[in-house]
């Protein structure tokens, strides 16, 4: 043990709280909780560990830590500096995939939507596995059900008005008891209670039949058929037919498989699982990757955990509908979960290994290829404009080889109008790290730039002024706009192996700063065009255009809005009257 951890241990008190691991840098590594400090520090710097502790251990230059009041407020204080820090040894969700939900939205003529993102106090069914069958139940449930289909309400009745699949809320007024009671039915329908529909949609294939109309006869046995199949997929399990997440893991050598799986109206719909690497305690682990996936998803009415969970720790995360069954049907659940978590971790252990591998030996292989000591996070710029037009710049970032989206940052250049790829690249690596400076955030392993030498001159001269030594390198494209080679610390350009795991990486990087600086271009310049639309339309202002281009996005959708909606918005009746007008004589022209 390194003597002055050993003094130091002496003074930790036996008191529960969060600790902290850093590297030689100063850099935070490591965030835990323990009920007892000392005892957790010490296990660290004493006895055997694996391999992976370990090498955690091995590269601490010193910890500190912070003293709470209980456990509870350790774990809250331990996730709260992890969300700060983002230390390389702690878990993250890499599977950070949204599951399609279908929502019916809460306008005054709701409408039936997929979204990834369901709000509370709405009514939402799902999850489902993918979005091809979120789109296959959602085609079922407008044939069925006669919500409206419009993005906006149009001044005319639409072509699902005619072809009986809306109740055409633009043409007459619609009662909002009728809503309510097909609100119900499709709760009715995705619980699997289809009797009623059955029933009518018989009773309307009978009498089309009886008129000898027997292609709409058929139209509505193929939905009986549809709507028999979407709902016997699974069978009942639970006659409450309520909704609940059942998770449940597997652990070896540092390694955990977590299971998922989702049973919505009694069903079990799908499952899932994935793996994910930890350093210190299993049951720490678990509970951070829980408490990260319901940062991304929504709480169900019940969740079933297995018994080495603390629900007292989890009671704020899931609002109380925490439970750990004893007996019954229930506990048989978790312990399928348990049981699917380590049939996937047999099976998938060994692909996951290969794709890490892969991934550390491309950071290793560029590490050494620069002469840099480690590459957690990577950031990489890229610029957009068409010709001169809508400058812009983006930033992606990359921690441990894979993309860190919620880090990603877009630049509207200011300093120049110009395709002038210098000084755009001046201008955004100040803001970027001037800002990090400013905020004392930490900064990054490596820098890449999009271009040649010029981009990374650039980028170098102004880190200098802010006097911060961090590696810069470019990448180059070929004539066919493919990653092709890499502009070292010395200036010399490296050709890549096209074959290599080093080129998947770079690619993918450059690849994916690209995607994203020029979808925010492509988004600016439109935003542009539809502004320079309304410009030449009389009475609409400034603060008009900006409100009408919040509210509804596109030349077409201000076009598609209703009389109401724009009085709403604050527009007076001859400014409505322009810009029917205006946008009409736009579109001719």
């Amino acid at each position: 043990m390194n003597k002055d951890f050993k003094e130091k241990l002496k003074l930790v008190p036996e008191l529960p709280g969060s600790y902290q691991m850093l590297d030689e840098a100063g850099r935070i590594i490591y965030v835990g909780k323990a009920k007892n400090l000392r005892n957790r520090l010490k296990s660290y710097f004493t006895g055997s560990h694996d391999q992976k502790t370990q090498s955690l251990i091995d590269i601490v230059g010193d910890f500190s830590y912070i003293v709470t009041s209980s456990e509870l407020e350790a774990f809250l204080l331990e996730l709260s500096l992890i969300k700060t820090h983002s230390p390389r040894f702690n878990i993250k969700l890499m599977d950070d995939k949204t599951y399609p939900y279908i929502e019916i939205t809460s306008e005054a003529h709701p409408r039936l939507v997929i979204t990834r993102k369901p709000k509370k106090a709405k009514n939402f069914f799902g999850p489902y596995p993918d979005v091809a069958s979120a789109r296959e139940t959602l085609r079922l449930l407008n044939r069925i059900f006669l919500f409206r289909k419009c993005l906006k309400m149009p001044h005319r009745a639409c072509f699902y008005y005619h072809i009986h699949q809306c109740l055409g809320p633009c043409e007459h007024e619609v009662a909002q008891d009728t809503y309510k009671e097909m609100i119900e039915s499709v709760k009715d329908l995705l619980q699997g209670n289809i009797t009623s529909i059955k029933n009518e949609l018989k009773a309307k294939m009978q009498k089309h039949a009886f008129k000898l109309e027997f292609e709409k006869a058929k139209e509505y046995k193929d939905l009986i058929e549809a709507l028999s199949k979407t709902t016997m997929k699974q069978n009942v399990i639970f006659k409450d037919l309520g909704d609940r997440d059942i998770f449940n893991y597997y652990a070896f050598d540092n390694f955990m498989a977590v299971s998922t799986m989702f049973m919505r109206g009694g069903r079990i719909v799908f499952s899932k699982a994935t793996i994910i690497e930890y350093y210190a305690d299993e049951e720490d682990a678990f509970l951070d990757y829980v408490v990260q996936f319901y940062e991304r998803h929504p709480l169900p009415k019940e969740v079933l955990f297995p018994e080495s969970v603390d629900l007292d720790l989890l009671h704020s995360f899931v609002e109380g509908r925490g439970l750990i069954p004893r007996k019954g049907k229930k506990r048989q659940l978790v312990e399928m979960a348990k049981e699917n978590a380590k049939i996937y971790f047999e099976n998938e252990l060994g692909a996951y290994l290969k794709r890490h591998d892969r991934m550390l030996g491309a950071l290793g292989d560029l590490a050494d290829l620069i002469d840099v000591a480690r590459l957690n996070v990577i950031e990489a710029f890229d610029n957009s404009h068409t010709m001169g037009t809508n400058p812009v710049s983006a930033l992606v970032v990359f921690r441990n080889g894979l993309p860190e989206k919620k880090s990603y940052r877009k630049y509207q250049i200011k300093s120049t109008t110009r395709p002038d790829d210098y000084n755009a690249m001046k201008e955004v690596v100040y803001r970027r790290y001037q800002r990090l400076l400013y905020e004392h955030k930490p900064l990054p392993d490596l820098l890449i730039m999009d271009g040649g030498l010029a981009q990374v001159h650039a980028a170098r001269e102004v880190l200098a002024s802010l006097y911060l030594e961090l590696p810069v390198i470019g990448l180059k494209k070929d004539a066919q706009h493919k990653t092709d080679a890499l502009i070292d610390l010395s200036d010399a350009e490296i050709k890549l192996d096209r074959h290599a795991n080093l080129y998947v990486l770079l690619s993918k990087i450059q690849d994916e700063a690209h995607r994203f600086a020029i979808t925010y271009h492509r988004a600016k310049r439109a935003r542009e065009v539809y502004a320079s639309i309304l410009d030449q339309i009389p009475r609409i202002g400034k603060a008009t255009k900006m409100k009408l281009l919040t509210q509804f996005k596109t030349i077409e959708n201000i076009k598609n809005a209703t009389d109401k909606e724009l009085t709403t918005l604050g527009l007076k009746k001859d400014q409505i009257n322009n810009l029917r007008v205006g946008l009409t004589a736009a579109k001719d022209k």
